[in-house]
């Protein structure tokens, strides 16, 4: 029988010290070439194990062979200028320097594909792998060809899903879309960004995730969610469209966030990643907090669709606050099976 209530992060994990300057988003690379490609391996060996101990059901890369959840995978394409870089505003939010499109972009070759099958020789049990999603790599650069965030997210989602079927055949069983930007331009979502997104998951057999957050824990996200009143209902304006797409799992922010549960009642049949760990706190939670988190989310979301997850990636925390998040989250799904004799 399937187990239930699988168990998964998000996304990151922090990265070792001696890989890149630890607790910092996209810190850079301390080693460099055949040293680097070395080291980024030892580290997925390390998050392999460290999410193995901690008893997760679903492992993923830790992401520690990137730097970038987004702009990693467009550097490996054609059409991008990383060196002459523009300043644009990421999600509304807070001002970034990007990489500017160029010319037409294309993939040139496999980006994550060799990577993926190193984590797939590790293990046995489901692995997933997170891609960026169409929108939030348009959202994450500045466009100087195209002129239009319609035209280049499509052009996004061929290259995606050429990866993602490749990541497929590498043996990836989830494959995750990290769509942060859903949560910020609600029009453009409905108007195409959905639409997008099942471009990029076009012919795919594996299962398939969007992961819709309110970021990690950084100054602009806390200083935006302070903004956002007692009752943070961004997902209602997209669950909807998201309800009738092929995504099979929607993974959505809930542990210390504003989020009405209920609004789950939105995508009701699908499996949904419940976010019962916050990543902008370094507090570690108990087993029963957790689990109050999942008991919550099961009067709207039937125990077998139930996937037990953290709000988002925990790059920016030290290793042993997360290593105890991780335990929490196994310990709190426990919890809940014991209760309901699974």
């Amino acid at each position: 029988m399937k187990k239930l209530l699988p168990t998964s992060i998000v996304g990151s994990l922090p990265k070792p010290a001696w890989l890149a300057p630890p607790e910092k988003l996209w810190s850079p690379w301390k080693l460099e070439d055949d040293q680097l490609i070395e080291g980024k391996q030892d580290a997925l060996r390390i998050s392999f194990q460290e999410q193995q101990l901690a008893g997760l059901d679903i492992i993923c890369d830790g992401e520690q062979t990137r730097q970038h959840f987004v702009t990693t995978f467009i550097e490996h394409l054609s059409g991008v200028d990383f060196e002459n870089r523009k300043i644009v505003k990421i999600r509304d939010r807070y001002d970034a320097s990007v990489p500017v499109v160029v010319d037409e972009v294309a993939r040139q070759k496999a980006v994550f594909v060799e990577d993926a099958k190193f984590l797939r020789k590790q293990t046995n049990k489901t692995i997933k792998w997170a891609l960026p999603g169409p929108m939030t790599m348009v959202d994450t650069l500045y466009d100087d060809h195209y002129k239009s965030r319609e035209k280049l997210a499509w052009e996004f989602a061929k290259t995606l899903n050429e990866e993602a079927r490749e990541l497929q055949e590498a043996g990836v069983d989830i494959i995750q879309f990290d769509e942060p930007a859903f949560n910020v331009f609600f029009d453009e979502v409905n108007d195409w960004g959905m639409a997008t997104l099942e471009r990029a998951i076009e012919g795919l057999n594996c299962e398939t995730a969007v992961h819709i957050c309110y970021g990690y824990g950084i100054k602009a996200n806390n200083d935006w969610k302070k903004t956002l009143g007692s009752e943070w209902r961004q997902y209602e304006e997209i669950f909807p469209k998201i309800q009738k797409s092929r995504i099979d799992i929607v993974s959505l922010e809930c542990h210390n966030s504003n989020v009405p549960l209920d609004l789950m009642e939105l995508v009701r049949g699908k499996k949904v990643m419940v976010g019962a760990i916050d990543v902008a706190t370094n507090t570690i939670e108990t087993p029963k907090e957790v689990a109050d988190t999942l008991r919550k989310a099961l009067e709207f979301v039937d125990i077998e669709n139930l996937y037990p997850s953290t709000n988002c990636g925990m790059a920016p925390l030290s290793r042993n606050v997360a290593r105890g998040k991780l335990s929490a989250l196994s310990a709190g799904a426990e919890v809940i099976r014991k209760e309901f004799a699974f």
